[in-house]
């Protein structure tokens, strides 16, 4: 049985088709997986566990029933959109929340798993951003304000994204190279899988002289993508979807 990863599913309003497409994959290609990773931003915003608009409704009960009653484990990882998944989702999805970064062995190899938001240094001011809102004082702050006020709060949010992403450059938003470096000795592996750049590849490394692999996963803004792994075996996989004219890229 394979183990799944995936990563920028962006679910939310208005991204009905996105919401569709992962159902399906729920119900479909995880159902019949050893386990599923989500390595974070599963969702457009999280602005706290008491959501319970219509897309959070639907797919929390989907991820429920794929780990209470098809019996498949399913970990999270925090995305730099949803970092305020807390213990009231993983009681509503049957899901373990998992630390960023994290190591998984995966049949004795030790892979190391993250969403990858910081492995981009060369952004500044997102990386200062980060360090502010990942704040436990922040988190209990925002949390306590009613949450008509945090969706406004995060719409604003998402807006000045979208701005900035439009008046940076793109490889600035893309990994520092001596960041995975970094990552790779702190954690003493020789891969890693990661999402957040929406540049998904498979990149082969030399790190202190011995070959190293990132993998990067895709986003689902256009299509469903996922990793495969099984018997030693990593591959991408692509689930397209007929094209909607939906949202471009929002990191």
């Amino acid at each position: 049985m394979a183990r799944l990863f995936v990563s920028d599913v962006h679910l939310g309003a208005g991204f009905e088709p996105a919401i569709e497409q992962f159902l399906g994959f729920l119900g479909s290609q995880a159902a019949r997986a050893e386990a599923l990773y989500i390595l974070g931003d599963l969702f457009e915003s999280w602005v706290g566990d008491d959501d319970r608009s219509e897309a959070a409704q639907r797919v929390c009960a989907a991820l429920k029933t794929l780990t209470r009653g098809r019996g498949v484990p399913c970990f999270v990882l925090h995305g730099n959109r949803d970092f305020l998944l807390g213990q009231g989702f993983a009681e509503r999805t049957g899901s373990i929340l998992l630390a960023d970064p994290v190591v998984a062995e995966l049949e004795g190899e030790r892979v190391l798993i993250t969403h990858g938001d910081a492995l981009c240094s060369d952004d500044h001011s997102y990386q200062e951003l980060r360090s502010i809102v990942r704040a436990p004082d922040w988190q209990r702050r925002f949390l306590a304000l009613p949450l008509a006020n945090r969706e406004v709060l995060a719409d604003e949010a998402r807006a000045g994204s979208r701005r900035h992403i439009a008046s940076t450059v793109p490889t600035i938003m893309d990994v520092n190279e001596d960041a995975v470096a970094r990552a790779f000795r702190a954690a003493g592996v020789r891969r890693m899988i990661h999402g957040h750049t929406h540049r998904p590849g498979v990149h082969e490394l030399t790190i202190d002289g011995a070959p190293a692999q990132r993998i990067v996963l895709g986003a689902w803004y256009e299509q469903g993508s996922y990793l495969s792994y099984e018997r030693g075996r990593y591959e991408l996989r692509s689930l397209p979807r007929q094209p909607t004219g939906g949202t471009g890229p929002s990191f």
